[in-house]
């Protein structure tokens, strides 16, 4: 069965009765499943059935005078305010019914919306009001031109919040929350602020609440699929709940398995001897510390008690060892396995929570590729920080919010309840110590100035600091630096680690850029950063250059 579009004469559209790729459909932009039509040429110009079979020429109660017309695209227009739809007052490029006398416009989708329906956000039907005027949202508090009228209850809500759910289960609560519209309906004490963005509260429009825990969160965080547990909520009532779902911490799974046990005077079993998951050689307890080695795991400097390789370069925190296979984190609604190397071609991965390059160990999601480093692995909700007097909560929203302390922009944040401080994941997973090559005294990570004489500089690379910034501070010597200037551009990275690929019989060895920037075997171009290298076949390889 063809179909000769109305929108675009070039393509024959072939019926196609069961589409399961989701490519999106060029008249709505959603993903187009079941009953469908596509250009049979080119494989592409894909639609829902009924985007394709839209009328050419539409009546409409929003616009009785003219007919409108069915248009590919809107014609952008210097003034976007008359290039938006008059119902959802948004502009997008999607198939559009306007009329070109009065420059009036609405989205297909918002032509064909029903007159009456039936939402979760209220008990009785809402009718459609088929007449543009001006109306504040009861559900969200945002104002409207057309809206969803309860009559007798005096309701009116927008379209888009019609969508709103009755019940709603967070990643971060253990609890269902509840759609509520009136602070009437929560407790008296009720919580000043909103738990997942860490915003101050507006009860007297709709949001999500738990009143067993006086929990509170905005309609849009709750249903924001980063915060949203993807999970059926039957599940989680009576006696079928599922005890996976807790998000209490860790899911329990060991990463080593005890070669040797020695008993201490005390009686305690210590495990001198173990074999890791992430690692080929066995590993022993040790407690002689070498100088600037660093953790494969965390990539902190090594400290006792601590296991190493004796065959290579590997060593593991006691700690690290510990760490679970599987955990769940308020960042994200998937369970997160633990991976001693990233599963990327490079072995490298940027955390999701800090945004820095790391090559230690992931607490990776393979269906979002999804990475944490073992740091932010284990900030939770609530972080209590030496450089702040107040509690901070975990703010996760869809704006960046810059960081007090090196005004980076980030979506994730340590916020205040009581002032306006907040803190990035880079930041508040700061080394409190830090070593710097050759100095003798370590660098304590500070949080207000030294002093007050009103210029402040960093003594490693002579620029001017910002008195609002952290920084590091050697008091024996009076000696101030820039925390990047102290950890280096790559904190995360331990040089030296050694991968197999597959483009060389030998493993790679990971390293900095050298003076003498080496060409590289695959592009010939000289290798000025990060280096893969096998020195004994004088074989140097690019970062991009794996690819190829």
């Amino acid at each position: 069965m063809e179909n000769q579009h109305v929108c675009n004469n070039e393509h024959s559209l072939v019926f196609n009765e069961d589409e399961t790729r989701g490519t999106l459909c060029w008249a709505c932009r959603e993903p187009v499943l079941g009953p469908s039509y596509s250009c049979i040429k080119c494989n592409k110009f894909h639609h829902h059935k009924s985007c394709a079979e839209l009328p050419r020429e539409l009546q409409h109660p929003l616009h009785p005078k003219h007919s409108l017309i069915l248009f590919a695209e809107w014609k952008r227009v210097c003034d976007e305010e008359y290039s938006k739809c008059e119902v959802c007052k948004e502009f997008l490029e999607e198939y559009t019914y306007g009329c070109s006398h009065c420059n009036f416009n609405l989205h297909s989708k918002c032509a064909s919306l029903p007159l009456t329906i039936e939402t979760e956000v209220h008990d009785h039907p809402l009718t459609r009001m088929w007449k543009s005027i001006k109306f504040t949202c009861d559900l969200c508090g945002k104002e409207g031109n057309v809206p969803f009228l309860c009559a007798p209850c005096d309701f009116c809500i927008h379209p888009s919040c019609a969508s709103y759910v009755r019940n709603v289960k967070v990643i971060r609560h253990d609890h269902i929350l509840h759609l509520t519209i009136s602070s009437l309906e929560a407790n008296q004490s009720v919580s000043r602020f909103f738990r997942l963005c860490v915003q101050k509260v507006d009860t007297d429009y709709g949001f999500y609440y738990c009143s067993s825990c006086d929990f509170v969160a905005h309609l849009d965080c709750a249903m924001d699929k980063e915060n949203k547990e993807d999970i059926n909520l039957l599940k989680l009532t009576g006696e079928s709940k599922n005890d996976d779902l807790e998000l209490d911490g860790s899911i329990n799974s060991k990463t080593y398995i005890v070669k040797k046990i020695n008993v201490g005077e005390d009686g305690i079993e210590i495990a001198t001897k173990i074999k890791h998951f992430g690692h080929e050689h066995d590993l022993k307890l040790t407690a002689e510390v070498d100088n600037n080695k660093k953790c494969d795991g965390c990539l902190r400097v090594i400290l006792p008690p601590f296991y190493s390789c004796t065959k290579c370069n590997f060593f593991l925190h006691k700690s690290c060892i510990e760490l679970p296979r599987k955990k769940r984190h308020p960042l994200h609604r998937h369970p997160l396995n633990l991976l001693p190397k990233a599963p990327y071609r490079s072995k490298l991965f940027r955390c999701d929570a800090c945004c820095q390059d790391c090559n230690g160990f992931t607490y990776h999601c393979e269906e979002c590729n999804f990475d944490l480093d073992v740091q932010c692995s284990l900030m939770l909700d609530i972080l209590i920080h030496k450089g702040h007097e107040h509690h901070l909560h975990l703010s996760n929203t869809r704006y960046e919010q810059n960081c007090s302390s090196c005004d980076f922009e980030s979506f994730q944040v340590y916020r205040c309840i009581t002032c306006e401080f907040a803190l990035d994941f880079k930041c508040a997973t700061l080394p409190l110590t830090a070593r710097y090559k050759q100095h003798e005294h370590p660098f304590i990570l500070k949080y207000a100035v030294e002093d007050d004489s009103g210029e402040y500089y960093c003594d490693i690379c002579e620029e001017e600091r910002d008195p609002n910034h952290w920084f590091y501070y050697c008091a024996d010597c009076s000696y101030p630096a820039h925390p990047k200037c102290i950890l280096g551009n790559y904190p995360n990275f331990k040089f030296g680690s050694a991968y197999s690929f597959y483009c060389h019989p030998h493993p790679l060895t990971f390293i900095e850029k050298t003076k003498d920037h080496p060409a590289c075997h695959k592009c010939g171009h000289p290798c000025e950063e990060f280096i893969y290298q096998c020195a004994p076949c004088n074989f140097n390889l690019h970062r991009p250059c794996l690819w190829k």
